[in-house]
């Protein structure tokens, strides 16, 4: 046989031929004088405007765009890279990216304030409770504690060299002091390595066992918060059933009680579906409770497994919330559609207290009013315009 050519164009004329394509007439026939694309969108209705489209498309449940002042940078940089490094190498967890905060950026890299923060979650990356609103992994049997964490937390906050860091936590239901002693020996921890560190801690509810709750506040911590979320008719759809409003409420009243020196905080989200009357009743409650500080935040859906968004709340409401906070008498109150409870600009405000009141020995609100003072005229002279 003659030997095939390859490489070439054509091939030995004894190959079999391709045979030919066979089409149903029918069914070409139908194709054929079938609707065309302008049966299907033809209608009486004019094409909507680029306005009306969106109208339509947001209000779509689950298909809303953001609203642009939620919309942040993606959180890079060497001080960013650096503290991310560190986490990895120690097995750390932040809240920042548990909870894929929209301040991380801001937060770690410093902000226009030049206060580096950072807010450690201690206890592991699994939590005992499921809250609606949060996506930290959950489970009712979370691994043992790591006896080296406290340790590893100051280590890595004294090579750090923050201003101001947040210690957090998952719940922890299934230990007998619901990791009390593990909250306190990790603030111990970092004031040994690193005393000059200013130290928050957003603590459970320790299921309102309140011995528990004095052993944290006891542990050389500056700032003691818990979160009541959202308001009182609300907490049930938002929050995990163990947890409730008047327990929260006992947990920040008792701190306060237990050691007066200490400055308590609180936070809300709004867009959960809460009137303005329910929010006003919060931060009345909060005030009653002897809670200091206060934070105002929008709800953000992590996934499509969480909760809706009922509302994107505007900047201007949430200006609004924080003029009522300052009313009601809160040393600091931050209101905003970032806002989150521990909030960069926040925790620079709170710092600046801690250490004016530590040198002078002045009264809380006095001290408060001369940083807000402060904080007004370096606003103003930012927002000025340049010759």
């Amino acid at each position: 046989t003659a030997a095939r050519r390859y490489l070439a164009t054509e091939i030995d004329g004894d190959q079999p031929a391709r045979p030919e394509r066979r089409v149903r007439a029918g069914f070409a026939e139908r194709v054929k004088n079938g609707p065309g694309f302008g049966d299907f969108v033809q209608g009486t209705s004019p094409p909507l405007t680029p306005a009306q489209a969106l109208e339509k498309a947001t209000s779509i449940p689950g298909n809303s765009r953001l609203p642009r002042w939620l919309k942040t940078d993606i959180p890079v940089g060497a001080n960013v890279s650096r503290i991310r490094k560190t986490l990895r190498e120690l097995k750390l967890h932040t809240v920042c990216e548990e909870a894929r905060c929209p301040n991380m950026g801001e937060c770690w890299g410093g902000g226009k304030h030049g206060t580096a923060t950072a807010t450690i979650m201690i206890m592991g990356d699994t939590c005992t409770r499921g809250c609606r609103f949060c996506s930290v992994k959950t489970s009712k049997t979370p691994g043992a504690l790591d006896a080296n964490e406290p340790d590893n937390v100051a280590r890595a906050l004294a090579a750090w060299g923050l201003d101001y860091v947040v210690l957090t936590s998952v719940d922890r239901d299934d230990l007998a002091d619901f990791g009390a002693a593990h909250f306190a020996h990790t603030v111990r921890s970092i004031r040994e390595q690193a005393p000059q560190l200013m130290i928050e801690c957003l603590t459970p509810d320790f299921q309102g066992q309140l011995p528990l709750v004095e052993q944290v506040a006891d542990s050389g911590l500056d700032v003691f918060a818990h979160n009541v979320e959202t308001v009182e008719g609300l907490q049930r759809m938002v929050r995990d059933y163990r947890a409730n409003y008047k327990q929260s409420m006992s947990v920040l009243e008792h701190a306060k009680r237990h050691k007066p020196t200490l400055l308590t905080k609180s936070s809300i989200m709004l867009g959960v579906g809460e009137t303005d009357a329910e929010v006003l009743q919060t931060l009345r409650d909060l005030r009653a409770a002897g809670v200091d500080i206060v934070t105002l935040g929008q709800y953000m859906r992590p996934t499509k497994r969480h909760m809706k968004v009922h509302e994107y709340v505007t900047p201007e409401k949430f200006a609004h919330w924080e003029h009522v906070g300052k009313d009601l008498g809160f040393v600091y109150a931050a209101s905003g559609p970032l806002v989150r409870s521990s909030y960069k600009a926040g925790e620079f405000f709170i710092s600046e207290i801690l250490r004016k009141r530590a040198e002078a020995g002045k009264a809380m609100r006095n001290v408060a009013a001369e940083v807000a003072a402060q904080e007004r005229k370096r606003t103003n002279a930012e927002s000025a315009p340049t010759a």
